[in-house]
């Protein structure tokens, strides 16, 4: 699968179709409710079925789909769950990634791009580390998007016990023997974890043991720099299985998710309250028109029909003469989707949020401001 990067969506978000639209789908593939690859193609027909294509019917469109239809043909899913595919024949534009995660199936056509899941994607993709130990065995990983992308592995056989006859003497300095050397593992498991953060980076780290004292342990041996980082400790053999400890680590992944976005809402709400921040579909799209927008806020799904300057670009809730060059504005489907392409061209960091209620009694829609 493909990396997406921050330079990947606004490359993206930056093409325009001069004198033909771009076609944007996404689709899900999701081998978990599309098991079969006949059902993945049906979902694409029922897609552009029901899609409307907004009313174009420009020929570019139409070999668009027709290309778009070839690759979902045969397209060989491995392990990917989301599709998104972007086209413009007219212009020789074409470029495809497959995602670890699910999408929302969507088939839009416009001047550029629909870039906004993507942007939601990387949103998303923060690396999170997870150490797993016992006394003698230790496994650490690195993942991303729900997937892990690094591993490895470390044993410290212990002392053998022997001791059979041997006294009880022996038996206490053998005992202390393996209690040391047990400690020793955890104290190199911590370090191994450290040279993983070092060389792979990542920004939060799971830890889990079979035992409390063995975790306390652990989490006492770790470098400041990871105890600072952990997101979650969990009770569990060393042994656990990967699709137990993938489970584990997509609700640590949601609850760190969780309380980012419920700081960054609360960021918002305090700006607001000055001349820092805007909330509100009107205002948010003024301040994009203006270019003042540092940080926009989008509530995941929001959609709102607007409008488009034909001259100038800038966006706005009502039309049709554009309230800075009152040229002439095209009306528009989505222009929250407009509000993301554009704050992507302006370098502006964009946050798509889930299911926060904070953000959608503010209007669904947000930002902060440079000045």
């Amino acid at each position: 699968m493909t990396t997406i990067t921050e330079e990947t969506v606004r490359a993206l978000a930056g093409f325009r179709g001069v004198d033909a639209p771009v076609t944007t789908c996404y689709l899900d593939v999701d081998g978990r409710h599309l098991p079969t690859h006949r059902e993945v193609q049906q979902s694409f027909g029922s897609l552009v079925r029901h899609a409307g294509l907004n009313g174009h019917t420009h020929p570019s469109v139409t070999q668009d789909l027709q290309r778009m239809e070839r690759h979902v043909r045969g397209l060989k899913r491995a392990r990917a769950r989301g599709l998104a595919m972007f086209s413009c024949t007219a212009h020789g534009f074409w470029e495809v990634h497959e995602l670890p995660m699910p999408v929302t199936s969507r088939l839009l056509v416009h001047d550029s791009p629909c870039v906004r899941q993507l942007e939601d994607v990387i949103e998303r993709s923060a690396r999170l580390g997870v150490l797993l130990t016992d006394r003698q065995r230790a496994r650490l990983f690195v993942y991303e998007l729900g997937e892990a992308v690094e591993h490895s592995e470390a044993v410290d056989p212990l002392v053998r016990d022997g001791t059979d006859g041997r006294g009880d003497m022996v038996k206490t300095r053998v005992g202390n023997q393996r209690q040391e050397q047990a400690l020793q593992h955890v104290r190199r498991a911590a370090q191994h974890a450290f040279a993983l953060y070092q060389d792979a980076g990542f920004e939060h780290l799971l830890i889990g043991a079979p035992t409390p004292d063995v975790l306390a342990e652990l989490e006492q041996a770790l470098h400041p720099y990871l105890r600072d980082r952990i997101a979650g400790r969990f009770t569990v053999p060393i042994g656990v299985g990967r699709d137990r400890l993938d489970r584990i680590v997509q609700d640590a992944e949601a609850a760190v998710e969780r309380r980012a976005e419920a700081a960054l809402v609360q960021r918002l709400r305090e700006a607001a309250g000055t001349t820092g921040g805007v909330t509100g579909l009107a205002g948010t799209l003024a301040a994009i028109g203006d270019r003042r927008v540092e940080r926009l806020f989008v509530s995941r799904g929001y959609m709102a029909e607007g409008w488009r300057c034909k001259g100038c670009g800038r966006l706005a809730t009502v039309g049709r003469r554009c309230p800075a060059c009152t040229g002439a504005m095209d009306h528009v489907d989505d222009v929250v989707e407009d509000a993301v392409q554009e704050a992507l061209v302006q370098h502006c960091r964009v946050s798509i949020l889930v299911d926060n209620a904070d953000l959608d009694v503010l209007g669904c829609i947000g930002a902060l401001l440079r000045y």
